[in-house]
């Protein structure tokens, strides 16, 4: 199952000193440019897994090859364009990666809609997740977070029962997609629902379970009288 269909490519290009990563670009641009056939994507998929990561990066995007080889031509000139950023880490790497979910109040109407259907992976994983929240909660959860409910979509994307819902069906999809590109988090943390779902992604619940718990809590805090606060 593909990862993204996306019209950008990332090239990765790094070096243990500035003047060595502005190396890599010039000669990466050479390269792809004696080779007008190239498949673009290919080779963004061979640099990002098959070279080594040193201190100094950057990532050129583009949607064509002219628009990566213009980006490695700044980062060969050492100065900013468009598609390129550029940054270093310490020697060796050390950092963890930590994965944070929000709460209630970052939803909108259609959420994740244009990720969805550029990623298999992310779209297998909310479908999968939306249909246990339909089976308990019996409202259209995936027509309103993607924005496909009409008009009064917005609405009924910051009502709780969508809100709850749909964060969570959002947020077990870029688990999903994350971790199909291998990056899997060493911390979780979550505010509010966003803590059902940083559990559900450190492995303490499964998604069945969580959707479970995500219902129940949606349902509950529906049914409350509006203009009330809340303590925990």
């Amino acid at each position: 199952m593909p990862v993204l269909a996306l019209g950008v490519v990332p090239w990765l290009v790094s070096g243990r000193t500035a003047e060595g990563l502005a190396a890599q670009a010039g000669q990466l641009r050479e390269f792809a440019a004696a080779r007008p056939g190239l498949d673009l994507a290919d080779l963004g998929f061979s640099l990002a897994t098959t070279r080594s990561a040193f201190e100094h990066r950057a990532v050129v995007t583009g949607g064509s090859g002219e628009e990566l080889a213009a980006g490695l031509a700044a980062v060969a000139a050492g100065g900013p364009a468009t598609g390129v950023v550029t940054g270093t880490v310490p020697a060796g790497g050390g950092g963890r990666v930590g994965f944070i979910f929000a709460g209630q109040g970052s939803q909108r109407a259609g959420m994740g809609a244009e990720l969805h259907a550029a990623s298999p992976v992310f779209a297998a994983a909310f479908d999968e997740a939306c249909a246990l929240l339909e089976a308990e909660l019996g409202v259209p959860v995936a027509e309103v977070v993607l924005g496909r409910g009409g008009p009064d979509a917005g609405g009924r994307a910051d009502q709780t029962v969508f809100a709850q819902a749909g964060l969570f069906a959002v947020g077990a999809g870029l688990v999903a997609l994350l971790a199909s590109c291998g990056i899997t988090p060493d911390a979780v943390a979550g505010h509010s629902v966003g803590e059902v779902t940083a559990a559900y992604a450190a492995g303490v619940l499964s998604l069945a379970d969580a959707c479970a718990l995500v219902a129940a809590r949606a349902r509950l805090m529906q049914a409350l009288p509006s203009g009330g606060a809340m303590t925990a």
